[in-house]
């Protein structure tokens, strides 16, 4: 997930558990909160047990989870961060969720059982469950397990993803996904690889996929001064997202320097740190760039 200039209402659950893990399985980006796994029960198991369980879709490697409104998807949603990402964006605001290692292992029954708790407040407020990262698409199968059994309760899905793994991404799992957050984070090849160190067509490729099943999308553009801002990059993203017939939202995030510190604690070089957050002005140039497409914009 990324930089956003959106100040959510957060509860935050209890205090978070130890980290488990001993697997380097991947590594970054995201918008974890960094509150934990608190309120749910982690389990400790052997590496071969929790490889088996992982690949079954019953056995997740979470980094934390929250309560928010304003972000994330409509009404008050359960954000739950997987840890593990094959990106490594420069303006990642949450480099502790770039491993898989450094998540906590929690089963899919435990975390439907938390998630069932709220289901009455996403009713009044027309929210629901949002996975997010980290990369949801690293680990598939729990994904789908998980998207799976908050269909049957009823409750709305969103995943928050860069689209770069979205093959990953089966028919199946499709069908219980109501709305994807996708992360377009250049249209231009070239920049979008100086960001991620990846490529962009499959983010591309998965936009367009999603919306031939005609699945919601919200489209979200980090805007990075003298990275991602220069305007025939944003044009190539607006004319992108106009192509897309199931776009309802554009949501243009303006880059800040909230996660500098986690870099530094991790002891990982930051290449941002001298940059500004775009100007009011900037933003809204940006914005109206993509209005001019038709399209609805925050």
């Amino acid at each position: 997930m990324n930089s956003t200039t959106i100040t959510p209402t957060v509860t935050v659950p209890d205090a978070a558990a130890p980290a488990l893990g001993d697997k380097d399985f991947a590594a970054p980006t995201g918008r974890a909160s960094g509150v934990g796994t608190g309120g749910l029960e982690v389990s400790a198991l052997d590496r071969g047990s929790r490889l088996e369980q992982m690949r079954a879709g019953t056995l997740g490697s979470i980094h934390s989870w929250e309560l928010v409104t304003a972000v994330d998807g409509p009404g008050t949603r359960m954000t739950v961060f997987f840890a593990g990402c094959p990106l490594r964006c420069l303006y990642c605001h949450n480099p502790d969720t770039l491993k898989m290692k450094n998540g906590e292992s929690v089963t899919s029954e435990e975390l439907l059982h938390r998630i069932k708790r709220y289901k009455a407040v996403f009713n009044a407020t027309g929210g629901g469950l949002t996975i997010s990262g980290g990369e949801v698409l690293m680990q598939p199968a729990f994904a789908a397990t998980i998207l799976a059994g908050a269909k049957e309760l009823g409750i709305h899905t969103t995943i928050d993803t860069s689209g770069f793994l979205g093959s990953a991404c089966t028919d199946a799992m499709l069908e219980n996904i109501d709305l994807v957050l996708l992360d377009v984070k250049s249209g231009n090849p070239e920049t979008y690889k100086k960001v991620t160190g990846r490529e962009l067509q499959p983010t591309l490729d998965f936009g367009r996929r999603l919306a031939d099943k005609d699945v919601e999308i919200w489209i979200r553009f980090v805007l990075v001064p003298g990275l991602t801002d220069d305007p025939a990059n944003i044009e190539t993203i607006a004319d992108y997202a106009a192509s897309l017939s199931s776009v309802t939202r554009v949501e243009v995030l303006a880059f800040h320097q909230m996660g500098r510190d986690k870099w530094a604690s991790l002891g990982m070089k930051y290449e941002l740190e001298d940059t500004l957050p775009p100007t009011a002005e900037e933003v809204e140039r940006v914005r109206d760039q993509f209005r001019a497409r038709g399209l609805t914009v925050y």
